[in-house]
C-alpha cells in the first residue's frame, strides 16, 4: 500500500509498505539537476552531490561509509539532469539509522576546503574517464548539438574548468537556493510503516527552511546539425537523435513502443538488420528520453569507419519503412508485451519502486501508478505508432553526433550521400 504526508514545511514523504521483503529502500529526492545550472556553474549538481559524502559536522567521510556498511547497508547517489538523489538500502530493523545518515548529508555537510580540492580531482578524473569512452560521451555530444544552447544540453558531468572553479560558497548557494523543502521528496519502500518515515523525516528535513524561486526554463528546440568530434578511434561511435516529447506528453506512450521497435534490444528491427543479418556492428539500439521541456528519440551504435556511410544509412531506410509501414501485429504485441514486462520486472527490486515514487510526486504532484502506465501502454494502437513515426523520424528534424577519425569519417559519409 502507498501512502503519502506532506510535512509541514512542504516536503513530501511517499511510501509503500512491501510486506514479504527484509529490506527498505530509502531515498532523498531534490528536484534539482544539471538543468537549474547557469554556464558558470555546469556540473556543480555533481560535485554537490560528491561533496555530501565527504563528511558532515557529526561524521568523517569514513564514518558515513562505515555507519552504514557496519550493518549491512549500501549507501549511494545520482545527479542526472532534473533530479538529485541519495539513497541507502539496509535492512528494515536499520532505517532510523539510514534517515540520520541520509539528512545529516544533506542539512550538515561540513563542505570543508581541503577535501572540496581533493574531490575536484576526483570530479575531474572522472569527466577525462568518461571523455576517453566514445561509446559514452557520444550521448552528450549529441545533446549538445540538438539542443545547442539549452540548459539541457551540457553534460551533467561539467567541465575541467567548471569544476575547478568551484568554492564551498558555490556549494552552500547552490544548496540555499535548491534544496528547499518543496523540491524534496522522501520516498521509501520495503517493510516499513509509513508512520516510522514520517515521523524519522519530520525530526530532521522538517526543521528545513527556505523556498526557491522556481526558474523559467524554454521549450526545447531541436537543431537538426551535425557534430564530428576527432578521436584516434579504430571504430566510429554515432548517434542519431528526433525529436521526442515532453514528459506530460502522452504521445510518448506510442514513441516508447516505436522505440522497442526499432531498438529495444535482440528482437528489434536495428539490432536484426545490422547485427545480425549483416554483422555491421557489435552495439546498436534506441532509446528515448523525456523532460519537461522535451525530449528525443535516439539511435547509437558503434561500427567500423568504413562501414559507417552503410550503417547510418541502413538506420534510415529502417527510419523510413517504420513511417510509411504499419507494424506488423505480432511485432507491435511483442513490444506492447515487453515493455509491459519490463515495468513489471521493475518491481521486483525496492529500489525501482522507491525512484519511481519520488519522480511521479516531482513530475506529476501525485503519484502515477504502474497500472495506469501499463494502461496507456495497451491502449496504443500501430495507427498512433506510425502517426508518432512520421513527427518525429523526418530526415530534415534528425541531428548526428560521431566520434572517430574526422577525415575518415567524413569521407564514408560522403560516399553514402549524407550530410557530414
Amino acid at each position: 500500500m502507498v501512502k503519502t504526508t506532506l510535512l509541514k514545511n512542504g516536503v513530501r514523504v511517499i511510501t509503500e509498505h512491501v510486506p514479504y521483503v527484509e529490506s527498505v529502500a530509502l531515498g532523498v529526492w531534490v528536484g534539482a539537476g544539471a538543468k537549474n545550472e547557469q554556464p558558470s556553474q555546469y556540473g556543480v549538481s555533481h560535485f554537490l552531490e560528491h561533496m555530501l559524502f565527504k563528511g558532515t559536522h557529526r561524521r568523517s567521510a569514513k564514518g558515513i561509509a562505515d555507519e552504514v556498511a557496519s550493518v549491512g547497508g549500501h549507501i549511494n547517489a545520482a545527479t542526472d539532469r532534473e533530479y538529485t538523489t541519495y539513497y541507502v538500502r539496509m535492512l528494515k530493523e536499520y532505517v532510523p539509522l539510514g534517515m540520520d545518515v541520509l539528512t545529516d548529508m544533506v542539512l550538515d555537510s561540513a563542505l570543508d576546503t581541503q577535501e572540496l580540492e581533493r574531490e575536484k580531482d576526483v570530479v575531474v578524473e572522472e569527466i577525462r574517464r568518461h571523455t576517453d569512452m566514445p561509446e559514452d560521451h557520444v550521448h552528450d555530444v549529441l545533446a549538445e548539438v540538438s539542443w545547442d544552447g539549452h540548459q539541457l544540453g551540457h553534460s551533467v558531468l561539467g567541465s575541467e574548468q567548471t569544476v575547478r572553479n568551484a568554492t564551498s560558497d558555490t556549494l552552500r548557494a547552490y544548496l540555499r537556493e535548491h534544496y528547499t523543502p518543496q523540491h524534496i521528496v522522501v520516498s521509501a519502500a520495503g517493510n516499513l510503516a509509513h508512520e516510522q518515515i514520517v515521523e524519522l523525516a519530520e525530526g530532521t528535513l522538517g526543521q528545513l527552511s527556505g523556498e526557491s524561486v522556481e526558474q523559467e526554463i524554454p521549450p526545447l528546440h531541436h537543431h537538426p546539425d551535425t557534430r564530428l568530434v576527432d578521436k584516434d578511434t579504430e571504430a566510429a561511435y554515432f548517434c542519431l537523435g528526433a525529436p521526442g516529447y515532453a514528459e506530460k506528453d502522452d504521445r510518448k506512450y506510442a514513441l516508447a513502443i516505436l522505440d522497442v521497435v526499432m531498438g529495444g534490444g535482440m528482437s528489434s528491427r536495428l539490432f536484426q538488420e545490422v547485427r545480425e543479418k549483416r554483422g555491421l556492428a557489435y552495439d546498436i539500439g534506441s532509446y528515448r528520453v523525456s523532460f519537461h521541456e522535451g525530449g528525443m528519440f535516439a539511435v547509437y551504435g558503434g561500427t567500423g569507419v568504413s562501414t559507417l556511410g552503410e550503417v547510418v544509412s541502413l538506420v534510415h531506410d529502417e527510419c523510413r519503412r517504420v513511417r510509411t509501414e504499419p507494424v506488423p501485429e505480432e511485432e507491435f504485441k511483442r513490444a506492447q508485451t515487453l515493455i509491459r514486462g519490463s515495468l513489471l520486472f521493475s518491481e521486483e527490486s525496492m529500489g525501482s519502486r522507491m525512484g519511481r515514487m519520488a519522480r511521479s510526486l516531482l513530475d506529476y504532484g501525485r503519484l502515477i501508478t504502474l497500472e495506469e502506465v501499463i494502461s496507456a501502454i495497451m491502449a496504443v494502437t500501430p495507427q498512433d505508432v506510425i502517426a508518432v513515426a512520421n513527427e518525429v523520424l523526418q530526415p530534415d528534424k534528425m541531428s548526428m553526433a560521431v566520434i572517430g577519425p574526422v577525415e575518415d569519417v567524413e569521407r564514408t559519409l560522403k560516399t553514402a550521400g549524407l550530410p557530414s
